[in-house]
């Protein structure tokens, strides 16, 4: 059965998934690149980025779960691009470049309408400007099965876990304090929302948890 997955989705020990102030220098906040130490140096996270080599480790375990069977994305419209407001123009086309590594159908949750980027590798943006349930309706029937995966940012993710939407969550706990930015569960009851720990492990750069809702 078709899952919505949160996979991958680094926190900082006091609960950010990004730090403040997000910006083109900084597209994870202030701070925010920090939380993916753990992430950048595998195997398939290189590989990503057209590079060789990388760990071959539990951080490396978890990056691969995270992409298994994936058939759609769906991204808030900051996990897009840092623009805010109307669409200026159709320059932008999202932080990866002409290659982005979705390679699915990926659902864009914006306010202001825009037809689809058509991508290399198998990605085409689309973007859905009513709401996370016509997101997710559209996702899954992309996805043809398969889970969908939120990629996030805080917001969307809060969204959805809000609706009891989400099944499962991977989120790896990097040993960092930001202070401050985009708290994931601040007035959140998981518990009351039906979700439970069911896994965790620790390694060197990030402690990983599964996250599922009964």
């Amino acid at each position: 059965m078709s899952k919505l997955r949160v996979a991958a989705f680094t926190l900082s020990i006091d609960g950010f998934g990004a730090g403040p102030d997000q910006d083109l220098t900084n597209p994870l906040g202030v701070g925010g690149e920090d939380l993916h130490k753990w992430m950048v140096g595998t195997r398939t996270f290189r590989k990503m980025v057209g590079k060789d080599g990388g760990t071959t480790d539990t951080d490396e375990a978890f990056t691969v779960r995270s992409f298994e069977n994936v058939g759609a994305w769906i991204l808030g419209r900051n996990m897009f691009g840092p623009i805010r407001s109307e669409w200026p123009d159709e320059n932008w086309k999202g932080w990866w470049g002409d290659n982005p590594p979705y390679h699915v159908p990926v659902f864009v949750l914006t306010h202001h309408p825009r037809d689809p980027i058509v991508m290399e590798g198998g990605t085409t943006f689309h973007f859905v400007t009513d709401g996370i349930h016509a997101a997710l309706e559209q996702a899954k029937a992309a996805a043809g099965g398969k889970d969908v995966r939120v990629g996030g940012g805080v917001a969307t993710i809060r969204q959805y876990l809000q609706e009891k939407l989400i099944d499962e969550m991977h989120l790896a706990v990097s040993p960092l304090l930001l202070g401050k930015g985009e708290n994931l569960f601040a007035g959140l009851d998981m518990p009351k929302l039906g979700y439970q720990c069911t896994e965790q492990v620790a390694t060197p750069l990030a402690t990983h948890v599964i996250i599922k809702r009964a």
